[in-house]
């Protein structure tokens, strides 16, 4: 299960955003997978990811966070995200993998057909397939669709309502670029899921709007 299944979007603007995941199993193959986790965050890293991060340290979009330190720094039994922005560069990422043969469970988010495609072509067939049931509850309380697109990016959420709102209201003012604000709000993911690349986008769309 990944709370990237509820990242929220119509099929055009979920087509350049992919998370694959490097996650041990906790009392079958946790014990050593540090270093099997730090050689995936080194071939995912050949491939100019726009993001990677872990629940324990952050992302590596954040000031305080150096991309080999982080790697270095990997212990058994955590897990970690990469984020890629297009299919070709996925599929490398997936091929190099399987030479690697790490041992580690390895889970993509995407567009289901897009993501079986690009299995294909390296020679996978995917086992098993995850899908979100949408949101259930008070849906009238939740913010505009423009918002929650944004505020999805991060599975746990961490990007709140109103400052994504406050950075659409910077960049229409243009006191921050799009691609400024989209790093800005990247900071607050811990697990390094957030796509800054498809936030510019987002917020492009949504001043354009205005």
């Amino acid at each position: 299960m990944t709370n990237t299944l509820h990242r929220r979007g119509t099929r055009d603007n979920l087509k350049n955003d992919y998370i694959i995941f490097c996650t041990p199993a906790r009392g079958v193959n946790s014990n050593g997978s540090g270093s099997k986790i730090q050689e995936f965050l080194r071939i995912c890293l050949k491939y100019h990811p726009v993001n990677m991060g872990d629940g324990q340290q952050g992302n590596i979009l954040q000031d305080d966070i150096e991309v080999e330190n982080f790697i270095a720094n990997q212990k058994d039994g955590e897990g970690a995200a990469v984020v890629f922005t297009d299919l070709d560069t996925l599929q490398k990422v997936i091929a190099e993998l399987i030479q690697a043969d790490l041992g580690i469970s390895i889970n993509i988010s995407g567009l289901l057909d897009e993501v079986q495609t690009c299995c294909r072509k390296v020679g996978l067939e995917r086992h098993s397939v995850e899908h979100s049931l949408g949101i259930w509850g008070a849906k009238d309380l939740l913010p505009e669709r423009e918002i929650l697109e944004v505020n999805t990016l991060c599975g746990h959420g961490l990007v709140s309502f109103n400052l994504i709102r406050k950075m659409v209201e910077y960049v229409r003012l243009r006191r921050l670029t799009a691609k400024e604000a989209a790093k800005t709000m990247a900071k607050c993911c811990e697990c390094g899921a957030f796509n800054p690349v498809r936030a510019e986008q987002l917020l492009e769309k949504m001043v354009k709007k205005e």
